[in-house]
């Protein structure tokens, strides 16, 4: 007599995501560089982080969630006073000194490409300053909405200060130099 013998074998995997998340992060990235008057590259700083507002957060919701009028044009600035970034700074207080030393007669546009990859950047369009004076610069701002956004040094046009980034160390500049901003600015799942 022949004996067969016949088997099952079973083999399961469970295979589950961890730690998903409706939480999402956004930020900023900024290169900064400053070129003499001949356009040599003096000195850079680059991927430098920076704080995303209170007030810069809350513009971001209102107008995507709660019908709040777009913000169309954002405006750089540079920042000329060692100031560390907070969260609570805002276009009416916020906390620095921003620097008017440079030719052009309004703060410079951000110049944006479409979002693509869940960032946008003006790496085609840096914003770009031409010095008047000899200064010490430590860092940079994005402006947007008021009445006035567009105006060296102003606080009281009721804009919104999204972010601020501040250098490493201060950084010189002189008459001549042009100095240039790009920020990059990121949505991610946190």
């Amino acid at each position: 007599m022949e004996r067969m013998g016949f088997g099952d074998t079973a083999i399961a995997n469970i295979e589950a995501t961890r730690g998903l998340s409706s939480l999402f992060s956004i930020g900023t990235k900024w290169d900064f560089e400053c070129y003499d008057k001949d356009g040599n590259l003096k000195w850079g700083e680059r991927n430098r982080p920076n704080i995303v507002t209170h007030e810069g957060l809350d513009a971001l919701l209102n107008i995507m969630f709660n019908a709040s009028t777009q913000i169309t044009t954002w405006y750089v600035a540079p920042v000329e006073t060692d100031t560390t970034a907070a969260a609570t700074m805002t276009y009416a207080s916020p906390v620095f000194t921003e620097s008017t030393a440079y030719t052009e007669a309004n703060r410079q546009e951000y110049v944006e490409a479409a979002a693509s990859s869940q960032s946008i950047t003006n790496s085609a369009n840096k914003a770009t300053f031409t010095c008047n004076a000899t200064k010490t610069f430590y860092g940079a701002a994005l402006f947007g909405g008021g009445t006035d956004a567009n105006t060296k040094g102003d606080t009281a046009g009721g804009g919104t200060l999204f972010c601020y980034s501040k250098f490493s160390s201060g950084k010189a500049v002189e008459s001549g130099d042009t100095f240039k901003i790009t920020i990059t600015i990121t949505a991610a799942h946190a």
